[in-house]
């Protein structure tokens, strides 16, 4: 798989569960996560063709960010296992909507709610 592919996974899960779990159009909010950093440090190449498992969890919760980690994971649970791919770190900071200045601004309730399942 393509290295670019990684991130764009990465991208998806955070901000697919962010939306399902507000349960409204995140780019509606009067503060919205913009990406500060994403990296990927990758353990096993992936195979085609072959599915793959994503997990995430949140690591740090803070006042105007939030800092997550995802797992992809490709293999069978019932043959042996999944085997740890790669592990992405994806930062969003908050920022106000209605400025477009864009200054950070701490995370809208609904996001705080939402994602605090979410921390390990």
């Amino acid at each position: 798989m393509n290295n670019a592919r990684y991130f764009e996974l990465i991208d998806t899960v955070v901000n697919d569960q962010l939306a399902a779990a507000v349960g409204t159009d995140i780019r509606a909010l009067p503060a919205i996560g913009v990406v500060a950093e994403v990296s990927c440090r990758y353990f096993a190449e992936v195979t085609y063709p072959g599915s793959l498992d994503l997990g995430i969890y949140v690591e740090r919760l803070g006042t105007s960010s939030i800092v997550y980690r995802v797992g992809i994971f490709q293999g069978e649970p019932d043959r042996g296992g999944a085997l740890a791919a790669a592990e992405g770190r994806f930062v969003h900071v908050y920022v106000d909507n209605t400025d477009p200045a864009r200054p950070v601004t701490p995370l809208p309730a609904e996001v705080r709610a939402a994602v605090s399942p979410l921390v390990r």
